[in-house]
């Protein structure tokens, strides 16, 4: 096990230097030039920008810059804001909680409903949960993240508020050491608008793998020696079912804490996908470099993790 995990160690660490060598080419290895004059501000003569070029070592060949870039970026030095001055990982840190609260809350979320859905979908074939599955399924690969949010926004936020009913905030977000129940109230719809995406897949995944599991030699040994079908669902079928679900929601895990940029949008949660959409409109090179980064090693990190979770859960895959 030990081989396997540094294996796939191993094999991060280069998939995050060829990332950070494509972010490099891609944003800081184009026109220094224009960087300095970022950084500079718009009405900087060229002597301060030859002076900012000098400081950042912009003038520096190209490889020397992308070896010092990167040790920074190994330190977790991100560099500083060209529009507020602020260091770009105090940013990051400061908005993790609400991504972080945001991704998996709706990941949750949409596990606990699809499980369930997923498994009743598995047991009756044809019935009317299985064709509700199919129906979410192809319901959340078609409709737009930003259309559900809106939708829930009207339904959920508009029309009970006028009846006089205000059982959820029209957005925002609520530190949950600062107030728990607020910060279940704020966040409650953003997760249900992400969940609503996944819900569908999920039980469509889930449906699939048991109907595979339900057919194999040893659940009818189970049933020719007298097992209740409650019991083969939960101690033979189910832990199948749900190993190659972990590949799909550790995928979607480390996408959605790199950051939530439509939900966050919608519902005015300051997250790191909000950070990062306002680093690109302003044109704040370090901001989008650094959140670029964060959300591939987040990527990373959880393609890591459910390969270890799902070597530990089926042995197969270590002896392979």
């Amino acid at each position: 096990m030990l081989r396997y995990v540094l294996k796939r160690l191993g094999a991060s660490v280069v998939v995050l230097f060829l990332v950070s060598l494509a972010v490099f080419l891609l944003f800081f290895a184009g026109t220094p030039g224009s960087i300095a004059q970022r950084f500079a501000g718009e009405g900087a003569d060229q002597a301060t920008i030859a002076l900012v070029e000098r400081t950042l070592g912009l003038d520096r060949p190209l490889p020397v810059q992308y070896l010092d870039w990167l040790g920074r970026i190994l330190t977790f030095d991100f560099g500083v804001s060209f529009r507020t001055q602020e260091p770009v990982l105090s940013g990051i840190l400061s908005r993790l909680p609400a991504t972080a609260s945001l991704a998996v809350g709706a990941i949750v979320l949409a596990v606990l409903v699809a499980v369930p859905l997923g498994t009743l979908a598995a047991t009756r074939p044809g019935s009317a949960v299985d064709r509700l599955v199919s129906i979410m399924a192809l319901s959340g690969l078609s409709a737009p993240t930003f259309l559900i949010g809106l939708g829930l926004f009207y339904v959920l936020f508009f029309q009970l508020s006028r009846v006089g009913v205000t059982a959820f905030p029209s957005g925002g977000y609520t530190p949950l050491t600062e107030n728990p129940w607020e910060w279940f109230r704020h966040l409650l719809l953003p997760w249900m608008t992400i969940a609503l995406v996944n819900i569908g897949v999920y039980a469509r995944f889930v449906r699939s793998t048991m109907i595979d599991a339900l057919k194999t030699d040893y659940i009818w040994f189970a049933r020719a020696k007298g097992m209740g079908e409650r019991r083969i669902l939960r101690r033979l079928a189910l832990k199948p079912s749900l190993a190659p679900l972990v590949t799909l929601v550790g995928l979607d895990l480390g996408g959605l804490l790199g950051g939530t940029i439509i939900t966050e949008r919608i519902w005015g949660i300051s997250g790191i996908g909000s950070f990062a959409v306002n680093g690109v409109m302003s044109g704040d090179l370090p901001v989008v470099m650094g959140t670029v980064m964060v959300a591939a090693l987040f990527i990373i990190l959880m393609n890591l993790i459910v390969d270890v979770v799902y070597a530990l859960i089926d042995p197969r895959v270590r002896l392979r």
